[in-house]
């Protein structure tokens, strides 16, 4: 009986082993069932192209000038996650659809500014200094502000803080309302610096000394007024109005012996020329920057102005840190130069 169990149980065993050696063997010789699902791809996306901003100058322009502006707007478009490119010109086929800001500076493109404008609606443009260009829809322009009352104000402060007892003069034109209301703004600004100022001599007159030319007068007789000022009026500074200001008549006034300011460049100096006050182009991109990326157009911009080709001899930099002060006031409207001081 007990071998019969032993042999059972081997039996038992090896039938055992067997169902479970065929049991693998079959899951592992089992067919691959092909499917029919495709695999998932990626959608092809287009990625777009981040904003441009393009500034185009001839390559004529001063180079140190040239680079100044370049440095300026690249900052600004880096500033503001715009792709920056130069171009001496711009063209139809240049205007892309990221394009976002153009500035551009004489002479206008071959197809014009209006043009340009017209076929890329998305893009805002300012032209500075560029004639013949006037501001409305995508195109803002900057242009020659003069700003003359800032200029005479500037003027009549500058004398009466460079001149001994205040010996200042302005030649001006005759019946022009403009040069009447520099007349006061150059009052206005040597009486803010000195109050009445009234000198330590006396003199049956005071200060300013101020002198009309007729309209009809020959721009050669110019220099006897500037010669009664000096002579007859013991004027030691004088301010030419910018209608009346050739290049020959300051070039007088200065061999004259006469400090005198106003807004030529620095290459058209005379002699004895104490600082020139002219449009800050720099300063005026600044500050149309914000509206250009905010996609506001059609402007006028006015360029804030700023003392430059400074002698230092005439204009020691402690006051021309306080005309510069001065200066600042009457940009920001904090000082009126028509308005008595």
């Amino acid at each position: 009986m007990r071998r019969i169990s032993f042999l059972t149980a081997v039996i038992l065993i090896a039938l055992a082993l067997s169902a479970c050696g065929g049991g693998t063997q079959a899951a592992t010789d089992a067919p691959v069932i092909p499917t029919d699902t495709p695999l998932p791809t990626a959608a092809p996306t287009d990625t777009p192209a981040s904003p441009l901003a393009i500034l185009v100058m001839s390559p004529d322009m001063e180079q140190a000038t040239y680079e100044l502006y370049q440095s300026v707007v690249y900052d600004l478009a880096q500033g503001s996650g715009l792709r920056f490119q130069v171009r001496n010109t711009l063209t139809e086929a240049d205007l892309e659809p990221a394009l976002k800001i153009v500035i551009i500076f004489p002479p206008q493109p071959g197809s014009g500014i209006a043009a340009l404008a017209a076929a890329a609606p998305q893009t805002q443009f300012l032209a500075i200094n560029v004639p013949d260009v006037v501001p409305g829809g995508n195109v803002s322009v900057l242009g020659e502000n003069a700003q003359e009352d800032i200029v005479a104000f500037m003027a009549g402060y500058i004398g009466a803080l460079i001149t001994e007892d205040y010996r200042i003069g302005m030649i001006y034109p005759k019946d022009d309302p403009e040069a009447l209301q520099a007349v006061t703004a150059f009052e206005n600004g040597m009486r803010y610096h000195c109050g009445q100022c009234q000198g330590f001599y006396y003199l049956p007159y005071t200060f300013p000394q101020n002198i009309e030319v007729p309209s009809d007068e020959d721009p050669a007789r110019y220099s006897a007024y500037a010669e009664y000022l000096i002579s007859q009026r013991q004027v030691d500074y004088i301010y030419v109005y910018p209608e009346l200001a050739t290049p020959e008549f300051l070039a007088y006034v200065g061999s004259a012996g006469a400090p005198q300011m106003g807004t030529l460049a620095e290459e058209q100096k005379p002699l004895y020329w104490v600082a020139s006050l002219r449009p800050d182009v720099v300063g005026a991109i600044r500050n149309a920057w914000p509206m250009l990326l905010a996609g506001g157009g059609g402007q006028a911009v006015v360029s804030p102005l700023a003392l430059t080709d400074v002698d230092p001899t005439l204009l020691s930099p402690g006051r021309q840190a306080d005309a510069e002060r001065v200066l600042a006031d009457l940009l920001t409207g904090r000082i009126f130069p028509l308005t008595v001081p």
